[in-house]
């Protein structure tokens, strides 16, 4: 922790690459790997819906990582750095319990950096020798309690076995109402059973992520096309405190974060994310579209990064919001005479 201290790598700029690894490694890869363990231990409830959610996303941030590790021995310069010690530890547990050699194949270059660092001599006194995971743990399910055995009455028992055998009743009909009750559907999300839209979500986000020409005449053109203003909504999104926005990259992780919490209405929604400004504060302002006439009240409720921006639905009668939903789309820069720092986009 010395000011010195080649940990912290040797310039401000190296220092907040370290920064933005560290964060990157405790909410893409420490959390997910998380979410998918420890309900298999039986430390939360077990959903597999929900697992399947954790893996896409795990999957999601090892694929950036490896992309990264693919023209760099360790992230940020050419030596161990804190990021790098937080990362191994954190993906030390995946390795480890859950995550098989048939599931890390697909990141070869995260392989060769995990036993790298674990092969470290300064790791390897803590660490020790570490093997992979050679199966994905089974679902622990909690035994039921043993029934307390209470010490049986010789003459109470006598009578029982004398009245069973005087009166051999059959089992009352009644009994199947009795039987326990087979499991009932999942309900659906209520935007599942709103009415039709001519509007395929899916079809509109691979036309952005193909479209990397004439961005405005196919991309643009294309998403208004399919445009349908009965079953979505367009909704202009303000942060409450740009104020706070002082640092560039703190920013961007801060809104990172909002997207990687957003995951759970990736089936529904689709959004863009502007930092604007070329110096602090910055300003961040996002466009959302989502299924139905409102946001979601899941999404409401269970992100709580929503209450953090004022939200206002576009008023697509007026040109200019029509015109600045094109230019949200299309990252055009400058946007509203400033410059852009960073886009995101959530699909």
């Amino acid at each position: 922790m010395k000011a010195d201290s080649p940990l912290y790598g040797s310039s401000l700029m190296e220092y907040s690459h370290i920064e933005q690894w560290i964060d990157f490694s405790t909410t893409e890869v420490d959390a997910n790997i998380g979410k998918w363990l420890y309900p298999r231990l039986g430390f939360y409830p077990y959903v597999a819906v929900i697992e399947d959610t954790f893996i896409t996303a795990l999957k999601r941030a090892l694929g950036a990582l490896d992309t990264h590790l693919a023209s760099n021995t360790y992230l940020v310069g050419h030596s161990v750095i804190l990021a790098d010690i937080v990362m191994a530890c954190n993906l030390y547990h995946g390795f480890t319990r859950i995550m098989t050699k048939s599931f890390t194949s697909e990141f070869p270059h995260v392989e060769r950096y995990f036993w790298t660092m674990v092969n470290q001599p300064n790791m390897k006194k803590v660490m020790g020798d570490v093997k992979q995971a050679e199966s994905v743990p089974p679902v622990q399910k909690k035994a039921a309690a043993p029934k307390e055995q209470k010490p049986k009455d010789a003459k109470k028992e006598a009578k029982k076995n004398e009245a069973k055998k005087e009166a051999q009743k059959p089992e009352p009909v009644e009994k199947a109402e009795e039987e326990e009750e087979a499991p009932k559907p999942k309900p659906k999300n209520a935007l599942d059973l709103l009415p039709p839209s001519k509007m395929i979500l899916d079809e509109w986000k691979k036309l952005y992520s193909n479209t990397k020409t004439n961005f405005r005449e196919v991309a643009i053109k294309g998403f208004w096309d399919m445009y349908d203003p009965e079953g979505y909504s367009l909704w202009f999104c303000d942060f409450k405190y740009n104020e706070e926005n002082t640092v560039s990259f703190v920013t961007m992780n801060k809104v990172g974060g909002f997207l990687l919490r957003m995951d759970l209405c990736r089936k529904y929604a689709f959004g863009k994310m502007l930092v604007i400004g070329s110096e602090p504060p910055f300003k961040v302002k996002g466009l959302w579209l989502f299924r139905g006439p409102k946001i979601p009240k899941f999404v409401m409720e269970e992100v709580y990064d929503m209450a953090l921006y004022d939200w206002a639905k576009v008023d697509l009668s007026d040109a200019a919001q029509k015109e600045r939903v094109s230019a949200m789309i299309e990252d055009l820069e400058p946007f509203e005479g400033e410059a852009l720092l960073d886009a995101k986009c959530f699909k």
